[in-house]
C-alpha cells in the first residue's frame, strides 16, 4: 500500500518508519528543509530506542522516503496520515491550525480519492472540521478517518508494531477496509482494531491520558500525605497496585508529569468541557496538583537550606521528561531548575540524552556535565529528576567523595532508605521517611 505521512515529528516519523517496515511503501513529508535533508541522510532528528534500526533498513530498501513537496508524497498515497502538531492555545483549546491548513493544501491538489487520517490528538469534532475543509476546496472524493496514537516515548516501535488496541474512526465501510487492511500485519495476535464514529474515536485519545495523569496525581498526592502521617508510599502502592481493578502501572509517585502528551491533553479536554457548559472538577484539580507536584524537590530543598539556597551548588541528574527519550517539553527538571536559578542556585546538569534540547532552550543559565559524576564535583545536594537506569545503582562511594555534603532529594524513589542509613546519606524522597 502506498501511505504519505505529513509531518515528521515524534508521531510521523515513529508512524511513517513502522508503517514502512510491514511492506508498504511511505513518503513523509515535512516543511522543515534542515529536517529532511537530515533524514534523507540516514540521520534521525530524535531519540527513540530501536527506531534507528527499521529508520535506516527501510530507507536502504526503498520504501521509506522524504520530501519537501506535498504534491510528490500524496501523489500516488491511498491513505494519507496528518501527524501535526496540535499544541495549546492561550485558552487551553488545541490549535488545529497546522491540521486544517495541511488539509486545505491536500485538497486543493487531489485528483482521485483519498483516505485522510487524523493521527495527532485533537479535539472532539475536528474530523468534521477537516471534512468541511475538504468539502470546501475540492469535488474529489475523501474519507476523513480518525486514528490516534497511543505511542509511548522510549517504547514506541513495540508500542506501533505490537499495540494493545487500534481505535479507528470512522462511518466508511470503504475508509473500514482500507484501515483494516494497513493495520492487519500488527494484530495478528489477536489485539483488537476498534472501529468507532469519528467524534467517540476522537475523545478516547484524550480519555485515555486524562486518566493515566488521574492517576499519577492521585499517587502523588497519596504520597503527599504518607510524608504527613508517618506511612510509607512504596507500601502502599504494592498494597493497591495487586488489586487488579487498579493495576500496577502508573502508580509511582514522583515531581509530577511532563511531556508531549499528558499536560496538552488534559488542559485541552478541560476546554472542550468548558466549552460544552460541563464543569470537569476532577480535571482542573489535576492539572492544580500537578503544577504543585513538579516543583516539590524545590520545596524540600528550600526546607533543608531553611530558606536561603543562593549560592548552593546543586547537581540534578535527569533532564527529559522520562527515560530513554530526548524530550523535554513540559519535563519537571524545568520547572525546578527555574526556581532554584530564581533562588540563586549554581545547577550543573547530567541526562544521558536530553541535555543538547536543553542547552538550547536554557544555555549557560546552567552548566552541563559529562557524566553524572562529574555533575557532583563540590556539590552541596544532588537532585534526582529523571529515573534513567543508569542513575539506578551509582557507586555511592564515589558520589560521597565528590560531593561536599551527602545530601540527596530523590525525586523518583530510586534507592532503598537502609542503603541510604548504612551510605550515611541525608536521603530525602517522595512518599516516604527522611533519612537523616
Amino acid at each position: 500500500m502506498k501511505i504519505a505521512v505529513v509531518g515528521t515529528g515524534y508521531v510521523g516519523l515513529v508512524t511513517g518508519t513502522c508503517l514502512a517496515e510491514t511492506g508498504n511503501t511511505v513518503t513523509c513529508v515535512d516543511i522543515n528543509e534542515e529536517k529532511v535533508k537530515m533524514m534523507q541522510a540516514y540521520k534521525l532528528p530524535i531519540y527513540e530506542p530501536g527506531l534507528d534500526i527499521l529508520f535506516h533498513r527501510n530507507i536502504e530498501q526503498g520504501r521509506l522516503k522524504f520530501t519537501t513537496i506535498l504534491a510528490e508524497a500524496i501523489q500516488d498515497a491511498q491513505i494519507i496520515f496528518l501527524a501535526l502538531p496540535t499544541p495549546p492555545a492561550g485558552d487551553g483549546a488545541a490549535d488545529l491550525s497546522f491540521v486544517l491548513g495541511a488539509a486545505k493544501d491536500i485538497a486543493k491538489i487531489i485528483t482521485g480519492y483519498k483516505v485522510i487520517v487524523t493521527k495527532s490528538t485533537v479535539p472532539v469534532g475536528t474530523a468534521d472540521k477537516v471534512i468541511k475543509v475538504f468539502s470546501e476546496n475540492t469535488t474529489v472524493e475523501v474519507d476523513v478517518v480518525s486514528n490516534p496514537e497511543f505511542l509511548r516515548e522510549g517504547v514506541a516501535v513495540d508500542d506501533f508494531m505490537k499495540p494493545d488496541r487500534v481505535v479507528v474512526g470512522t462511518q466508511s465501510l470503504r475508509a473500514q477496509k482500507l484501515m483494516a487492511e494497513l493495520y492487519g500485519p500488527y494484530v495478528r495476535q489477536g489485539n483488537p482494531i476498534i472501529f468507532m464514529d469519528t467524534r467517540s474515536s476522537e475523545l478516547t485519545k484524550y480519555a485515555a491520558n486524562s486518566f493515566l495523569a488521574t492517576k499519577i496525581t492521585f499517587m502523588n498526592e497519596i504520597a503527599n500525605l504518607c510524608e504527613l502521617v508517618g506511612a510509607d508510599v512504596d507500601a502502599v502502592r504494592k498494597g493497591i497496585g495487586s488489586d487488579d481493578r487498579i493495576g500496577k502501572r502508573f502508580l509511582f509517585p514522583g515531581v509530577g508529569y511532563g511531556g508531549s502528551c499528558f499536560p496538552k491533553d488534559v488542559q485541552a479536554l478541560g476546554r472542550s468541557a468548558t466549552e460544552n457548559n460541563y464543569d470537569f472538577k476532577i480535571l482542573t484539580s489535576v492539572m492544580e496538583v500537578n503544577d504543585s507536584q513538579r516543583i516539590k524537590l524545590v520545596e524540600k530543598v528550600r526546607k533543608y537550606y531553611k530558606g536561603d539556597i543562593k549560592g548552593k551548588k546543586i547537581a540534578i541528574w535527569g533532564l527529559a521528561f522520562k527515560p530513554e527519550t530526548d524530550d523535554i517539553r513540559e519535563a519537571p527538571a524545568l520547572y525546578i531548575i527555574e526556581e532554584l536559578v530564581k533562588d540563586g542556585a549554581l545547577i550543573t546538569a547530567f541526562d544521558p540524552e536530553a541535555m543538547g534540547n536543553v542547552k538550547k532552550q536554557l544555555g549557560d543559565k546552567i552548566s552541563y556535565a559529562e557524566n553524572q559524576y562529574d555533575a557532583l564535583k563540590d556539590a552541596d545536594a544532588l537532585l534526582i529528576v529523571t529515573e534513567w537506569s543508569v542513575f539506578r545503582t551509582p557507586d555511592f562511594d564515589r558520589i560521597a567523595e565528590l560531593m561536599k555534603t551527602k545530601v540527596i532529594f530523590d525525586g523518583r524513589n530510586l534507592y532503598d532508605l537502609q542503603k541510604m542509613i548504612d551510605c550515611g546519606f541525608y536521603y530525602n524522597s517522595i512518599g516516604r521517611k527522611t533519612v537523616e
